[in-house]
């Protein structure tokens, strides 16, 4: 399917997307400027995007592969693409590619996650299939015991490992305790979450001859964000141009930022999807430009809507509730989602705010929270129980003690204290 004339798109999505119609309700027949357009509430957009009595699919649930986009277990999210959408997603993912490294002939394992409605291990698959250059492919997933993962490396001298860091470190600790190393391993390809400075050490006792670089910035929800930029900042990508539009939003006026090196909210919007319409969709990270005209930028860590902790996602609203529903007398009067790297490892803490926060009684209600958490969450208990994660922390403060923004005083929902540079 072509790029499809953003006026065109609009009109389609107003007529046929009760939500969109809803959202656009205020509007001008003909809108022909995305920067008219309001930044999609995240809340609603996912009310709105339910199995049953879904509002926001512009055609019945007839054909389409359905994948899921994080969630707590009370709150599962779900994105829908139709097998063309699907074909061209992973085409122009695929492409990139061979810009994120791949060489023609190279032996690629597939060691993302399968099964449960996940999309990245299908993704990457489907990617390498449509990609432009030759390349053979080992669909082994993240699930596979070492014991048998190993060998296939091994056996097929495999070239190209693609997986998420949490995998690929998994897999570098596991051969670090045998003592051995992937010698024919020329590329690392990571995706899904942030690769830090003090991992690079554990992968290149594991792959002494191995590359380490982003396979590209996608997610299943908001589909295509940026292909790779070769260079030593693997946070560094490129806009899927003409595909998608990219914009970095000023996180108090919602403007775009035309200027470079300013950090803002990074929202995309697709110009092929049709059936589940992503207009000006909040990528859940934030980001800044490096060269506006070749819509380069870097990515800076999570925004507002959502936290990324090892392997595990989760929604800030989505855990809001959780504690509301786990905290019936009201103590907790705010909420801060820090996030911490420690021993290697990321870890979420709930900073709490309450009136009395060295009161005792709080440690049981603190323990009631996070165990409320984990219940609706139960991968972040998995990543814990694997080593990929710090456990769950709470820790309690009063409410003028929370991180707000410097310059409207506004509370910030998610704090990454994570070494980014």
């Amino acid at each position: 399917m072509p790029v499809q004339p953003f006026a065109e798109l609009i009109r389609f999505v107003r007529r046929n997307s009760p939500f969109y119609q809803e959202l656009y309700a205020h509007l001008p027949e003909g809108v022909g400027d995305l920067a008219d357009l309001p930044v999609v509430p995240q809340v609603d957009f996912w009310r709105a995007n339910s199995p049953r009595d879904n509002t926001l699919l512009t055609a019945p649930l007839s054909e389409a592969v359905v994948f899921r986009s994080g969630g707590t277990t009370g709150s599962p999210k779900f994105s829908y693409y139709t097998r063309t959408e699907w074909r061209e997603f992973t085409t122009a993912f695929g492409a990139g590619l061979v810009t994120a490294g791949l060489r023609p002939g190279q032996r690629v394992a597939d060691l993302f996650y399968a099964g449960d409605l996940y999309a990245s291990f299908n993704f990457i698959l489907d990617s390498l299939h449509r990609c432009p250059v030759a390349n053979v492919r080992l669909p082994i997933g993240g699930a596979a015991p070492w014991e048998s993962t190993v060998p296939t490396l091994e056996e097929f001298g495999v070239q190209v490992v693609a997986g998420t860091p949490t995998t690929l470190c998994s897999l570098a600790e596991h051969l670090a305790s045998a003592g051995r190393a992937l010698e024919d391993v020329e590329l690392l390809l990571f995706g899904g979450e942030c690769l830090f400075g003090d991992q690079l050490p554990l992968l290149k006792a594991a792959f002494p001859h191995a590359q380490v670089g982003s396979l590209g910035y996608a997610s299943v929800d908001a589909g295509l964000l940026g292909e790779a930029v070769p260079g030593s900042d693997p946070r560094v990508h490129r806009a899927f141009t003409p595909h998608t539009v990219v914009e970095i939003l000023d996180d108090e006026t919602d403007q775009p930022v035309d200027g470079e090196g300013v950090p803002g909210r990074l929202v995309v919007t697709d110009l092929r999807r049709r059936l589940m319409p992503v207009l000006r969709y909040p990528a859940g990270d934030r980001a800044e430009w490096v060269d506006r005209d070749a819509g380069v930028f870097r990515i800076l860590g999570r925004a507002e809507e959502g936290v990324r902790v090892g392997p595990v996602s989760l929604y800030t609203q989505d855990v809001h509730d959780v504690v509301t529903g786990a905290d019936p007398a009201g103590e907790v009067t705010g909420l801060q989602l820090v996030v911490r790297r420690r021993a290697g490892r990321d870890g979420l803490v709930l900073r709490l705010a309450t009136s009395e926060p060295d009161d005792d009684r709080h440690a049981a209600l603190g323990e009631s929270i996070a165990k409320a958490v984990l219940d609706q969450r139960p991968l972040y208990a998995s990543a814990t129980a694997a080593g990929h994660v710090n456990p769950l922390a709470v820790e309690w403060a009063r409410h003028r003690d929370l991180a707000v923004n410097a310059r409207s005083g506004k509370l910030i929902r998610v704090v990454d204290e994570r070494p980014h540079s």
